[in-house]
């Protein structure tokens, strides 16, 4: 089994769980629940009811109390994981199968139209094809309500370069569908984040209200991401390995933004100075398996960071530099320093 960033998984006890990045180890797929059953919850399939769990920390929460045999100290990554042994998994659920099964439906919800209609004005654009894009979330789950957003996915740097050109392109385009978030807009999204991150809103505003990958879709909330296709990923599980070194504030210049696209995403860095915390230098790169550290800074541009930093070792090389990795904590952030 092939698993990815944007994929769900649903194991024997039905509980629904997010896969994490590319890279998993042999037989187990990192992922996190996301879908639980819950006689209280608000969401339904069939007979089952399920609750949503968003927060990281409740996530963690939730394995201990429920699933404590799927955390697991990561060898490789040298942190708590949830893994999945693969034998354990029920249901796979493919965003690209699903969202060609909702074009091909004679009769759809108004949010199944919604993707729909946006995954066929992303791709008419931008030229993609249908099997670059797909749809994640809760509309892969089946899982949505009248107030869940759109999670399209798109696959293959091409694509995604292409996809993101055409993103542009249509929030500047009046007769398009896609609209930049209002400031109210980030205000809710703000409101929403507020419980997983320390920032104050005028700084998360200031890099949100740029970004491209996110925003209003005929009055729905969208969210794409942008993923590497199999023959794209650096590196088989083990071959790079990560050494916990602590937790700093640092502060750096953006010297390459071409992985800021994508999840995971990185950013390399240079002239980083460590202002608090643990004092390793140089730290050369920050990254983070969370979509919202997507499009945080651009190339040229000095940023304020805090995060775990990470003792990175490539096995086959032997070379080694320090980065610093953000989302695991609600202390983790990346803002435009101030001038």
């Amino acid at each position: 089994m092939r698993t990815r960033e944007g994929d769900l998984i649903k194991t024997e006890n039905n509980v629904i769980f997010d896969v994490k990045g590319l890279v998993h180890p042999p037989g187990r797929v990192i992922a996190f629940p996301r879908y639980i059953p819950s006689s209280i919850g608000n969401r339904r399939r069939g007979k089952n009811t399920y609750g949503k769990i968003y927060n990281l920390a409740k996530r963690f929460e939730y394995l201990r109390q429920n699933a404590p045999n799927l955390l697991v100290r990561d060898p490789v990554f040298d942190e708590d994981l949830c893994e999945v042994p693969v034998n354990a998994i029920k249901k796979h659920y493919n965003p690209v199968a699903k969202l060609g099964m909702l074009c091909k439906s004679e009769k759809l919800e108004p949010l199944e139209k919604k993707a729909v209609q946006l995954a066929q004005d992303l791709k008419e654009t931008s030229g993609i094809s249908w099997n670059s894009i797909g749809i994640s979330g809760s509309l892969l789950a089946g899982l949505y309500t009248v107030k869940s957003d759109l999670d399209p996915i798109v696959y293959g740097v091409d694509a995604c370069k292409k996809a993101y050109a055409a993103l542009k392109y249509l929030l500047e385009d009046d007769k398009s569908h896609f609209n930049r978030y209002s400031r109210g807009e980030l205000r809710k999204l703000f409101d929403f984040r507020s419980k997983d991150t320390i920032l104050n809103f005028e700084d998360f505003a200031r890099v949100e209200q740029r970004k491209t990958f996110q925003g209003m879709f005929e009055g729905t909330d969208y969210f794409i991401r942008f993923v590497k296709d199999w023959n794209e990923v650096g590196n088989r599980y083990g071959e790079i390995c990560y050494r916990n070194k602590g937790y700093a504030k640092i502060i750096a210049t953006v010297a390459d933004d071409t992985g800021a696209l994508f999840t995971p995403c990185t950013y390399q860095m240079e002239n980083a100075i460590v202002v608090e915390g643990s004092r390793l230098e140089p730290i050369t790169e920050i990254s983070s398996f969370r979509g919202r550290f997507c499009e945080q800074a651009i190339k040229g541009e000095t940023v304020t960071a805090q995060g775990k930093v990470e003792l990175v070792i490539n096995m086959k090389t032997e070379k080694e530099h320090y980065r610093l990795i953000l989302g695991n904590k609600p202390t983790d952030y990346m803002i435009l320093s101030s001038d």
